[in-house]
């Protein structure tokens, strides 16, 4: 798998597709989404879809396709190998979300959980799959939160389309095995073959697995933790385990707008509407205290020009 424009920038988000087979244009299609990666602290998040004719979905199945965390490496590679191999009617799309990309999106002023990420992101390649001139009629997807809701959520976003979500459909439905193991080894090379814009020298040990709770990638966590620049853009700063490692050992941080900001909030609960900022002090019946940007600058309203 060639994920050479992502490489060229790891800090950003990075969708990669296999050509559109010719069938998939002209007949029904099934199509599955699948993730790889939801839970590390460590390195991209890959969502992943595989479609088909669905005439063709016994075909898909005699390839024996499975829930790639059932499999080694080397079978995931195997069946990727054979998924491409049958490029006459399989195709496949994937949408690599860097460690960056989800740690500011759920950093943002704007509340954008991991689960709305999710959402938007497996949205965004069905609706690829369509732009792109796949006839899908059946869409297959592993949930994310509640199954019923998600399901809704897509049907209403997918009119006309037969949409299925269920908890472990990578392990019910082939062609959402058939997107899980893309998005699966899109990720192990990722990770594996990352390019660390930073320099931190010669790399001794391995970083684990990168999920939280594995002692090696806690070990490599600490190593490289900055005190003042805090972590590589390989690690998901956003996630507790970081967290708790920069409270811990990275520089003490204080903003001088802390409490400029507290004073604003209560400033803005006293305010009983914005048309009461606009009123006269007379028209009020009481005086009206200035906001700060406006005394700082020794401005004043005027009641009449």
């Amino acid at each position: 798998m060639d994920l050479s424009p992502f490489e060229a920038d790891n800090s950003v988000s990075c969708r990669l597709a296999s050509q559109i087979p010719d069938v998939c244009r002209t007949e029904d299609c099934c199509l599955g989404v699948d993730e790889a990666g939801r839970g590390p602290v460590l390195g991209p998040m890959v969502y992943g879809i595989c479609f088909c004719p669905v005439s063709q979905k016994e075909e898909l199945k005699a390839l024996k396709v499975a829930d790639s965390k059932t499999l080694t490496e080397a079978e995931r590679e195997n069946l990727f190998q054979k998924l491409e191999e049958a490029k006459s009617y399989v195709g496949w799309a994937l949408q690599i979300l860097s460690p960056n990309v989800i740690s500011t999106s759920m950093l943002q002023r704007t509340k954008y959980n991991l689960n709305a990420l999710s959402h938007d992101t497996a949205i965004g390649l069905v609706q690829f799959a369509l732009d792109s001139g796949v006839q899908v009629k059946e869409v297959y997807v592993d949930t994310v939160g509640p199954a019923e809701k998600y399901e809704e959520k897509l049907s209403q976003h997918f009119p006309g389309v037969q949409v299925t979500v269920r908890p472990k459909a990578d392990s019910l439905f082939p062609i959402v095995s058939a997107a899980s193991i893309c998005a699966k080894v899109a990720r192990d090379h990722a990770v594996e073959g990352w390019k660390f814009p930073e320099d931190l020298g010669e790399m001794d040990g391995a970083y684990g697995s990168g999920y939280p709770n594995d002692p090696k990638t806690k070990a490599w966590l600490l190593k490289y933790l900055d005190p003042v620049f805090g972590f590589p853009q390989f690690v998901r700063f956003s996630w507790s385990t970081a967290q708790t490692q920069l409270d811990s050992k990275a520089a003490p941080v204080h903003w001088d707008d802390d409490e400029e900001d507290g004073e604003r909030a209560a400033q803005r609960h006293k305010n009983r509407s914005m048309l009461s900022y606009f009123s006269s002090s007379a028209e009020g019946g009481k005086s009206r205290q200035d906001h700060r940007f406006f005394s700082d600058r020794r401005l004043r309203s005027l009641s009449s020009l």
